[in-house]
């Protein structure tokens, strides 16, 4: 009878002990699974990403991608202000024309077989002038070449400096210089690959590339050599990888997004708008546990714009065009259609978060006033039913139908006319429409981006003055910018100068955007700038 419990006790004991064991099993595997997800940056890219070489980084999804591999000279801030970044220090000469660069002499390329026994090397400034050259060069056929156009000529003086000298001063310069396109590549990589770079990138930046699975995946893993450190001398970046996925869809993204399976998304899309936030811009309270929402200034300035040139009485006219300016509720049409996501445009066309923006030199809602503009306008040309044509794309639809109705309610006939995206951009460049609607996305964090398209000399389809305004005094103050070289002074002659074009109407700036981010709440460090950059090398996270 004892040998008979015994031998129960002890098979119990085993029993007990194996089901303990196959406990802390799966405990010890879901741990690992929680802290690899924790390691492991994972967002999608709806609109798929093009290529991985910097020197074609044009749409925000390759820049996205390309900023976590390479680097430049200067990099920008979350606050727009230029810093370091393979540069260690800079000069600028006297008369604004020469830059001088001196480079850290500890930044390695992402490790390579053809870089040969060390399977890397330092990045040197012959790196850069191979670089600039690869740019400019015609056969190679970047979209950025632009960048260098106020450039005269370039070199490395030695190894660890590199010169640049300009064709005319341009204050605007070192913003121009922490675009994509200035990023440093090496020779040797870049010629042993030729365009299939793109698939095959090697840089300096905090990730280096893993695996792509063109439409499926992409993967970049933690950099061990990169350069830049935390207050405490810790090297970046925390994460150990990143993943991104190319569900085609927005509303495929945020399903995935809000049952974990992402870490974030950008951007507030009508098919979800609705769903996590409420009418005044807030987050949903089913989402408030599980979902952070930032949101800061873009610079994006979102307009109708008038053809100066056009043959119509009605777009001539300065009564007319300021009487569309003060005849709707910008406000109003933030709340209805953009659930408060967005800036009301009552100040110039120079958008909210850039120096030279000044809240109190555009339109305020005036329904009385735009009556009395257009009465004039009645009177004075002897229309009795005026009327005017917005051509927009179907995205923007809405807005315009908002400002119809408004615009209607004081007496001018508004029609909408709705085209492709394509046949919108090739008609605003030749001219080919009175009234339309666009926006103007800073291609650099300078107040100059945005007035350049009221420089008599940028006409389009040569330059971006789509609306054909001219004005002698703009035109005067705006080359005065270039020579310029306090700051303070030249922020004050922006306001001068947008407060000019305001006062002239040839455009209805509409609202400035703002950069919209959901991330999950285990995701922290992200941080949100006025570009909308992402910039993962920071990030952290951790439940």
């Amino acid at each position: 009878m004892f040998s008979v419990l015994n031998t129960s006790l002890s098979t119990f004991k085993k029993y007990i002990l194996i089901c303990f064991g196959s406990i802390m099993c799966i405990c010890c595997t879901t741990n690992k699974k929680n802290r690899d997800q924790n390691l492991v940056f994972r967002y999608n890219e709806h609109k798929n990403i093009s290529t991985l070489d910097p020197a074609f980084s044009k749409d925000i999804a390759d820049i996205w991608a390309t900023n976590q591999l390479f680097n430049g000279l200067v990099q920008m801030n979350d606050s727009m202000q230029v810093e370091p970044a393979i540069a260690k220090s800079w000069s600028i000469s006297e008369d604004g024309l020469t830059y001088t660069f001196t480079l850290k002499t500890n930044i390695y390329y992402h490790k390579h077989a053809l870089f040969g026994r060390d399977s890397t090397r330092i990045v040197t400034a012959h790196d850069f002038a191979y670089s600039f050259n690869r740019l400019l060069d015609p056969e190679v056929g970047s979209p950025g070449r632009w960048v260098l156009n106020k450039v005269d000529t370039f070199e490395a003086k030695n190894k660890h400096t590199f010169i640049i000298r300009l064709k005319q001063p341009f204050p605007a310069f070192l913003g121009l210089l922490t675009m994509k396109y200035c990023s440093v590549v090496p020779k040797e990589i870049v010629e042993h690959y030729g365009t299939e770079f793109r698939s095959h990138p090697i840089g300096t930046g905090p990730f280096y590339f893993k695996r792509w699975e063109e439409n499926i995946k992409l993967v970049f893993r933690k950099n061990p050599l990169y350069f830049e450190t935390n207050n405490y001398g810790q090297h970046l970046p925390y994460l150990e990888a990143v993943a991104i996925t190319f569900l085609p869809d927005k509303q495929s993204e945020f399903l995935q997004f809000a049952q974990g399976n992402i870490d974030f998304i950008s951007g507030l899309d009508a098919s979800y708008k609705d769903e996590i936030l409420t009418a005044n811009g807030q987050l949903r309270d089913q989402y408030e546990p599980e979902v952070n929402l930032i949101r800061a200034p873009y610079l994006n300035t979102e307009y109708l714009s008038f053809f100066m040139d056009s043959e119509l009485t009605e777009i001539q006219s300065e009564w007319l065009r300021k009487c569309i300016n003060y005849g709707f509720d910008r406000k109003k049409m933030m709340t209805y259609l953009r659930n408060g996501i967005g800036i009301p445009a009552h100040g110039g066309f120079i958008p909210k978060g850039l120096p030279g923006y000044n809240s109190g030199i555009g339109f305020n809602y005036n329904p009385k006033l735009a009556k009395s503009y257009l009465e004039t306008f009645k009177t004075e040309k002897g229309i009795e039913h005026p009327e005017i044509t917005i051509t927009t794309t179907g995205n923007y639809l809405s807005f315009c139908e908002y400002i119809q109705r408004e615009i209607q309610k004081i007496g001018l006939i508004v029609h909408i006319n709705v085209v492709p995206p394509s046949a919108l951009k090739d008609a605003k460049a030749n001219g080919k429409l009175d009234i339309f609607r666009a926006s103007w996305v800073a291609d650099y964090p300078d107040a100059e981006n945005y007035l350049s398209l009221f420089y008599s000399k940028n006409f389009a389809p040569n330059g971006p003055n789509y609306s054909h305004f001219k004005n002698d005094l703009f035109d005067r103050w705006y080359e005065q910018s270039f020579v310029e070289t306090d700051t303070k002074t030249r922020e004050l002659l922006y306001t001068k100068m947008d407060s000019l074009v305001m006062a002239h109407a040839p455009v209805v700036p509409l609202f400035y955007d703002e950069v919209v981010r959901f991330t999950r709440k285990e995701v922290h460090n992200l941080g949100i700038n006025p570009t909308n950059l992402l910039d993962l090398k920071r990030v952290k996270k951790y439940n």
